[in-house]
């Protein structure tokens, strides 16, 4: 994606901001360049209502316990002004006010905290971190805060840098590392990676906030596409103050509104269970037009194929399910539409083909063939154009997925003022990160907390646990990306620059991971080959916001995806070894006999250690007394033999 038009002429970066901490007003801009508010001066305090948690996202809970820190951050899009997504970086540090060559009046603490804020219009979070710690190095070793000229230049620099450049290659996942990312959580990863398929409500955990951010973006970096082109719509909310409780939906939610309408929750649920008991003679001409285009099985309706032109509902519910959220009107698409017969996919009216295996359980090693699209080009993706349904810029195969739209947020760090987004009836789901506490005790508000220190997921809901069982295939794939990465680690000086086990390569995986599971749920009535992904999340997946927007569509090149799993084949031994191990160190019983086992081998090791010298000859001389007591027990019975009787006088 480059910038045109207004956009190129304004530049990618809106302003450059910084953050002070007062110690009567708390958190507040102390100085933007432009100003924030075009009537007011640079030092202005005041802020735009849509960005009024601006300062505590920049300058975040707890920092003063650390030197510095870095957070990336959302802000949604200022009502009147043609933007979508703001995506923020901000450098914090903290220096002894004594140390400072100008110390202002209001500077009343041993220490000051600021940070140095980054707004821009390009989701280029690792480049713009790395440019701005140098610029905030600078910034604090003048030890007078007054001087701002540095920072107008940084906004220059770094508007006539980043004007016209491409959203692609290494310099979009630069900090992004899926290596470390699998070292730590190691198969965990993947169920991350489908518990943000489902669109459940998943909160990360971990302070200090760069370790936060690191994760949950490396995690979206795994998804073709969608740190690029993805994230446009992620951060449409409101503040508290200004939501009202009889607020229509439409106004909250995603301006690709006018793409996509949403329907009220108890139509939209008659409807998806309606529809699996409809014929074939039961789907309207658009539904089955649409059923053409996308798949060889016209008899088996989805979810995604209702004829419904959908309304606005005339109020919000909180009992409303995310996964009755909306369904789609086919018709939408109708001018667009190209004829089945020239626009279908190829598979044939066969939905039981047979597949080639793509895995073999000798040698373990998959056949990852990569679509064209990740061949492209560096940045893993070929020709984007604007989705007519997502709004959003999508590749030949409608990546990125439409996952962060129509009010499901990606915050990658969450200040305390926000809290109440978690429960907002606006707002369907979220990946979002906290590192304050008060968001990890309230688990009843996320569907998954993950636990970063610990590489831990909890999950309390036993049904989503389901969904979430990883397959064999999926434990393959899974045990097939921590051998690479482990094993190609060793050498220091080539750590990270190889293919096999690199990011890039991980990438790759996980593309080809998401393009072979959207080809498979193009065969409907392949049970066995839809096994391999997990028969329950399919079913649920199906019928999410962004698989629907994804089937809606036409997608040719979906064609040249070979359907099935790429870890697909024949159960072995090494099968059961794998199944055990994960199921060890995933279930609480598992956990718990694991402890126990270890517990039990550092008290043997350590009680021989202490008393070994002294009761060396006492063990020695009890294991001869046990080796002669089974000698004698091997031994076999010896028989007495009778004595011969003693001769008798006979007489005559």
């Amino acid at each position: 994606m480059e910038l045109h038009g207004k956009e190129e002429l304004k530049g990618p970066v809106l302003h450059i901001v910084v953050v002070g901490f007062h110690h009567k007003k708390g958190c507040q801009v102390e100085y933007s360049y432009p100003p924030l508010i075009p009537d007011e001066g640079h030092d202005s305090n005041n802020l735009p209502e849509e960005w009024k948690y601006l300062p505590f996202l920049a300058l975040p809970d707890g920092a003063h316990n650390y030197q510095e820190d870095t957070v990336f951050f959302h802000l949604p899009p200022l009502t009147g002004v043609d933007m979508k997504c703001v995506y923020g970086v901000s450098c914090y540090r903290q220096i002894e006010a004594k140390s400072l060559k100008v110390r202002l009046a209001d500077v009343t603490r041993e220490t000051v905290q600021k940070s140095v804020c980054v707004l821009s219009r390009v989701p280029l979070y690792g480049l713009l971190q790395a440019k701005l710690q140098l610029i905030t190095h600078a910034y604090f070793e003048e030890k007078d805060f007054s001087q701002i000229s540095i920072l107008k230049e940084l906004y220059e620099h770094m508007n006539s840098s980043l004007r016209g450049m491409a959203l692609e290659g290494s310099q979009v996942f630069l900090g992004m590392s899926p290596r470390d990312l699998i070292l730590h959580f190691q198969h965990k990863v993947l169920i991350l990676f489908k518990l943000i398929l489902l669109e459940k409500k998943v909160l990360f955990y971990v302070s200090p906030v760069n370790r936060l951010v690191g994760a949950l973006m490396t995690v979206l970096s795994l998804f073709p596409g969608m740190i690029e082109h993805g994230l446009a719509d992620s951060s449409y909310y409101r503040p508290k103050s200004s939501v009202s409780e009889d607020i229509s939906l439409v106004d909250c939610v995603s301006r690709a509104e006018e793409f996509v309408s949403v329907t009220d929750i108890t139509n939209a649920t008659m409807e998806l269970v309606g529809d699996e008991g409809r014929g074939e003679d039961q789907i309207t001409s658009t539904t089955m037009k649409a059923s053409q285009r996308t798949s060889p099985s016209p008899e088996t309706s989805t979810p995604a194929r209702e004829n419904t032109h959908l309304k606005p509902p005339s109020r919000t519910s909180p009992d409303s399910s995310e996964s009755d959220w909306e369904t789609l009107d086919p018709s939408v698409l109708e001018e667009g539409t190209i004829d089945s017969e020239t626009g279908g996919l190829g598979f044939g009216g066969s939905g039981g083909l047979e597949h080639p295996e793509t895995f073999d359980p000798v040698t373990g090693t998959p056949i990852t063939v990569q679509p064209r699209g990740l061949s492209a080009g560096p940045g893993g993706q070929g020709v984007v154009t604007q989705g007519l349904v997502s709004g959003l810029e999508e590749d030949q195969y409608g990546l990125p997925l439409a996952i962060f739209t129509k009010g499901y947020l990606c915050l990658p760090y969450m200040a305390l003022q926000q809290h109440h987004l978690l429960s907002d009836i606006t707002v369907r789901g979220f990946v979002a990160g906290a590192t304050n506490i008060l968001f990890r005790q309230q688990r009843h508000l996320s569907d998954a907390i993950v636990d970063v220190e610990e590489a831990k997921i909890q999950i309390g809901d036993p049904e989503l646990r389901r969904l979430l069982g990883l397959t064999t295939a999926d434990l393959r794939f899974a045990d097939y990306l921590v051998k690479h990465v482990t094993e190609n680690r060793e050498d220091v000086f080539l750590d990270g620059t190889g293919w096999e086990g690199g990011d890039e390569w991980i990438r790759a995986q996980f593309g080809l991971y998401i393009h072979s599971l959207l080809s498979s749920t193009l065969q409907e009535d392949n049970e066995k080959l839809l096994a391999d992904w997990g028969a329950p999340f399919i079913s649920a997946w199906r019928i999410t916001h962004n698989y629907r927007v994804w089937f809606i569509n036409n997608h040719p090149a979906m064609a040249d995806i070979t359907p099935g799993h790429p870890f697909q084949g024949q159960y072995s031994a090494a099968d059961l070894k794998l199944r055990f191990s994960h199921s060890v160190q995933n279930s609480e019983r598992g956990k718990k006999m694991g402890a126990a086992v270890i517990t039990t081998s550092r008290s043997v090791v350590q009680t021989g250690k202490a008393v070994g010298q002294s009761v060396g000859g006492a063990l020695t001389s009890a294991k001869s007394a046990m080796s002669s007591w089974f000698s004698m027990l091997a031994q076999p019975a010896t028989v007495p033999t009778p004595e011969p009787p003693l001769p008798t006088e006979t007489k005559p």
